[in-house]
């Protein structure tokens, strides 16, 4: 179980790659962000971006999401939440059939002062394309205990493991 103190300004981490699905594109954006460009390629036409249809970047913010609680699972930390996630950009289209992988490094942490036993983690976090192209950047701050105990033991939070 990782805690706060584990956690060193720097650390990196790759994780990946998840593949975008046409199917899951497109029933994602048909219930989230039906957008023409994201439900066909006859609704990208002539799109000025793009060169077809193209994923949600609100999928590509759930397909991130789901690498880093893949990864909580097989290395367990001890988190109790985020208070959110800051800078989202998309910097290039995703496609159906891109391989995504995230990059993920500890740009800062700091002690709660009115939580003893809790800290913050920042991280950058950097997405990019089977090609190596960034696609989406963005930041967050995670709640992490500074014991592995604290959270089932304080206040019944449940932590990834």
């Amino acid at each position: 179980m990782r805690t706060f103190r584990d956690f060193e300004i720097g650390d990196r981490e790759r994780l990946g790659p998840v593949i975008v699905h046409r199917h899951e594109a497109i029933e994602f954006a048909r219930r989230y962000d039906p957008q023409p460009f994201h439900l066909s390629d006859k609704g990208a036409e002539g799109h000025p971006f793009f060169a077809g249809i193209v994923a949600s970047g609100w999928l590509t913010c759930a397909l991130m999401m789901r690498l880093l609680v893949d990864e909580m699972r097989e290395n367990p930390v001890a988190s109790v939440g985020t208070p959110g996630v800051d800078r989202i950009r998309w910097r290039f289209p995703v496609y159906p059939g891109d391989a995504l992988s995230l990059e993920t490094e500890v740009t800062g942490k700091r002690l709660l002062k009115s939580r003893p036993h809790v800290g913050l983690v920042h991280k950058r976090l950097r997405t990019t394309n089977q090609d190596r192209r960034l696609v989406m950047t963005s930041e967050t701050w995670e709640f992490v205990a500074l014991d592995s105990a604290f959270p089932e033991r304080r206040h019944g939070y449940l932590y990834a493991g």
